[in-house]
């Protein structure tokens, strides 16, 4: 028998009969559990006098409940599993709660847990039901007020949201802190931490010169690893001020890195808790895309004190509200902090690889779902990333003018309130008097809008048409879509690569085109010259584009284009279209070739000085196995592995000494390891032509890896040259440096996830008898998310050739992985579900075992609600 699933829909949303007006939560810790004492002021909304009060909880033991200081007889209220219920009250009182509960069992790591000797929680979106009795809804808002009592010699640090009030000495070694956060929240956003920890100490001045004290806790064996994320921190405070007029709002703003967590932060209002893979880094230990995600992520939850806290959302349905926006915020920082097109072209990415395939598959939801029967399940790629996009469109038909000020009117509107996706597009209607209702239709359509564009040239009349038109899939539950707002940024290029007017107004090289109607045409007038359209630059809307491009117009954008996007794109493109044609050949048994003209154009990226080596290293690597999976009407993994693999090794041999010269040429030699975005460039561009050099699994090659493996003196080399080895096909020597990393590292848990996570995703070293050796070692740990994601995640949903290999093997494995997990944590074991979601992809015979294995996952007795919903959706 499954838990039991009840389906949640928007359009039954009812506000809460009662309001708490304050919250008081007294917490004594003890080593067997913890004693939770919680007083709500509560009262009751005119007009709703007959409705009991219905209270959420989950796996606690009720000791009492007082009603205005008397205590409650069994009879007088109702208990179940997942609620209290009193049916006579009065319309303002005080209830008591008193729960025992026990936080060093709870391996859900959902409301208060232990992360190795530390007390932590995490609230959102509905773990607070597992601390206390409360109404555990978004739109319920109060101030808190918390007591934390614990052994002082065990726990040194007593922490919960807003200001310290009051601090002191009980019996038995025992001691207290009172934390008083002035704002009202909800109760997904309290925390608290209890533990021994190292405090690493900063401060910020505001521009209105107030004074922040900055705080970071970590275990002590990490004291070394704050500085980046304190700077960081810093450097996001200054950012929201600047950017968005926003300034903090408390006297002090704390961050705890926590090794046991779902995710990978939380933005409690001044007290957030991170993964400790998302905070802590040194350069021998933190790789320079680690330095960068931490970047972005603190940032983001730094962000989330505005977009998110102060403001926050009326219903789950809403969860983008607070998401996206925020991280469409933090993606500009890191634009701000490092290259705009760079980070534009990681986003895209992200989005049309993952993002893409999600709208294309079971779970397939609008960026504000219609239903869910666990929230859990919509913390996705299309709540936050595209979500971010439809906020950046917005930004793009608005201006940032006129962005910055539908913003600054959003949130002085509805600060402190719980608001809808349709408040804050109304606050951008109201400042720009744009009618934004069909724009609407981007929070509440599912599935990736297509673009067709075709194009026609009169060369009489000097007229240029482009001929727009939309379409978007049916998605579960939504058949037929009606046509959405979209900017569409492009430009026209003459033959010489020189953008032309479009305008003769004001001489004006790009436009945005409002694409509104299934089809509409524009028209250029006073084109001497056929040109060749630049199309959607920097990926003005998340849509799937289709333009006949030839070939030699797509090496011309290569060459040409101005928008760095746009040229990253042609390459992608052109390559795409190849790797297309040679898996057709690899499946027919016929000669595989690369285009002459398409190496030559990389071998002209590779001896370009003037390139943003950042921006090389980008458009040297081909579309990922996964997204080529996702392109194919039938997938073919062995035939895609193949395909890319042989581009790869035919870009290597070829360009050998161009590749061999910008390795040598972007060598550092500095002792001290710079940070600066031109120092992480100079690695990346290194590094990659490492990556592809090693490609030829050669013995010069694989020396010159082995070379740069033992006198790296930061992750970023060390780790790339680790990879290089795993993934040259010489086991050997592959293990060799493993063991040697593992030796060095193996008391460092994130540096062992990086060892894990290299091993898992390759291909060329890792089967499944080897992957179950690496579970069993010492080193691993399935109740530690981290540890999960990096090797069960990365082995299903990065190594797909192994994954897939046709004895469906990989798909037992993972059945058994996620029926395990169900019962300690089924909201990692409903996430590591997502390679079995994409069934319909494969040849009958995949199907066939895919299925077998979900269909098992689904009769599993007493099936968490998290997976349930997964296994229902994608078996139909």
């Amino acid at each position: 028998m499954s838990e039991q699933a009840k389906t949640i829909y928007l359009k039954d949303y009812v506000e809460p009969a009662f309001k708490v007006k304050a919250l008081a939560l007294t917490f004594r810790l003890f080593e067997d559990g913890a004693l939770v004492i919680a007083e709500q002021k509560m009262e009751r909304v005119a007009g709703r006098e007959h409705e009991p009060l219905r209270l959420d909880g989950e796996d606690l033991a009720l000791r009492s409940v007082k009603l205005d200081g008397k205590e409650l007889v069994e009879g007088e209220y109702a208990i179940d599993e997942e609620s209290l219920t009193i049916a006579s009250l009065p319309n303002e009182f005080s209830l008591e709660c008193e729960t025992w509960i026990k936080p060093q069992e709870n391996k859900r790591l959902e409301g208060l847990y232990k992360s190795s000797s530390m007390f932590c929680t995490q609230c959102e979106a509905e773990g607070f039901r597992r601390i206390t009795y409360y109404l555990d809804r978004p739109d319920v808002m109060t101030v808190f007020t918390t007591r934390i009592e614990a052994d002082k010699t065990l726990y040194p640090n007593l922490l919960s949201n807003g200001n310290a009030i009051e601090s002191g000495e009980l019996e038995n070694n025992r001691h207290f802190v009172t934390w008083h956060d002035p704002h009202p929240k909800p109760c997904y956003l309290f925390a608290l931490v209890a533990g021994d920890l190292h405090c690493q100490k900063d401060a910020f001045t505001t521009r209105s010169g107030r004074n922040v004290a900055l705080e970071i806790f970590v275990d002590h064996k990490n004291a070394d690893k704050c500085d980046y994320a304190l700077d960081c921190l810093k450097r996001s405070m200054r950012w929201d001020e600047e950017v968005y007029g926003r300034e903090y709002d408390l006297d002090i703003f704390m961050i705890v890195a926590v090794d046991d967590f779902n995710m990978g932060a939380m933005e409690n209002k001044g007290l957030n808790i991170f993964n400790s893979s998302c905070v802590l880094a040194k350069p021998d230990a933190t790789t320079d895309s680690g330095y960068q995600r931490i970047e972005a992520i603190v940032a983001h939850e730094y962000f989330h004190n505005w977009s998110g806290n102060r403001v926050t959302c009326r219903d789950w349905f809403q969860l983008s509200l607070k998401e996206g926006f925020t991280v469409f915020r933090d993606s500009a920082f890191s634009a701000d902090m490092n290259s705009s097109v760079v980070k534009r072209i990681e986003d895209v990415n992200v989005l049309r690889t993952a993002q893409f395939a999600e709208d294309a598959g079971p779970m397939s939801h609008p960026v504000r779902p219609a239903s869910y029967m666990e929230i859990s399940n919509f913390y996705t790629l299309t709540v936050y990333e595209k979500g971010a996009e439809v906020v950046r469109m917005l930004h793009t038909l608005l201006g940032a003018d006129q962005f910055r000020a539908g913003s600054d009117l959003y949130f002085d509107r509805h600060d402190g309130q719980a608001v809808t996706t349709e408040d804050f597009v109304a606050a951008m209607e109201d400042v720009s008097g744009m009618d934004l209702t069909q724009f609407k239709r981007w929070y509440d359509q599912g599935g990736t809008p297509e673009i067709s564009v075709s194009s026609s040239f009169d060369e009489t009349k000097k007229e240029y048409k482009l001929t727009v038109s939309q379409s978007c899939p049916a998605t579960p539950g939504q058949d037929v879509k009606e046509p959405f707002h979209i900017p569409i940024s492009l430009a026209l290029l003459d033959l010489d690569g020189n953008e032309l007017p479009l305008s003769i107004a004001d001489g004006a090289t790009e436009t945005v085109f409002e694409l509104i109607e299934a089809q509409e045409t524009i028209t250029f007038e006073n084109i001497d010259k056929e040109p060749v359209p630049s199309l959607l630059r920097g990926f003005s809307a998340p849509v799937k584009l289709h333009y006949e491009y030839t070939d030699e117009q797509l090496l011309f954008l290569l060459k040409h284009d101005s928008d760095g996007f746009n040229r990253w794109e042609a390459g992608q493109t052109l390559a795409l279209r190849i790797l297309k044609r040679l898996i057709a050949r690899y499946q027919n048994g016929e000669e595989m070739s690369v285009p002459e003209n398409f190496i030559e154009a990389y071998r002209s990226i590779l001896c370009d000085q003037g390139l943003d080596k950042a921006m090389v290293c980008k458009m040297l690597a081909l579309p990922a196995e996964s997204y080529l999976l996702q392109e194919s009407e039938c997938a073919d993994v062995d035939a895609i592995h193949a395909a890319r693999e042989f581009v790869r090794k035919e870009m290597a041999r070829q360009l050998a000494d161009e590749l061999l010269k910008v390795y040598e040429d972007n060598a550092i030699s500095d002792e001290h390891v710079s940070l600066s975005y031109a120092s992480m460039a100079k690695r990346a561009l290194r590094n990659a032509a490492l990556t592809l050099m090693s490609t030829q699994s050669d013995s010069a090659s694989i020396a010159l890896a082995r070379s740069q493996f033992e006198a790296a003196n930061n992750m970023t080399d060390s780790f790339a040259a680790l990879s290089s080895l795993v993934n040259s096909g010489d086991i050997a020597a592959a293990e060799q440096a493993l063991e040697s990393f593992h030796s060095k590292w193996r008391d460092d848990a994130q540096v062992l996830e990086l060892w894990f996570s290299v091993q898992a995703s390759s291909s060329e070293y890792m089967n499944l008898d080897r992957l179950r050796g690496l579970m069993s070692s010492a080193d691993f740990d399935i109740t530690n998310p981290n540890k999960v994601r990096s090797v069960i995640g990365a082995y299903c949903g990065q190594n797909l050739v192994r994954f897939h290999q046709a004895s469906g093997d990989g798909y037992r494995f993972l059945a058994d992985i996620v029926i395990q997990l169900d019962d300690m944590n089924p909201q990692i074991a409903s996430r590591l579900m997502t390679p079995l979601t994409r069934w319909k992809k494969f040849d009958e015979s995949r199907q066939k075992l895919m299925r077998e294995q979900l269909e098992r996952i689904h009769n599993k007795v007493n099936l968490s609600k998290d997976v349930r919903e997964v296994v229902e959706k994608t078996l139909v």
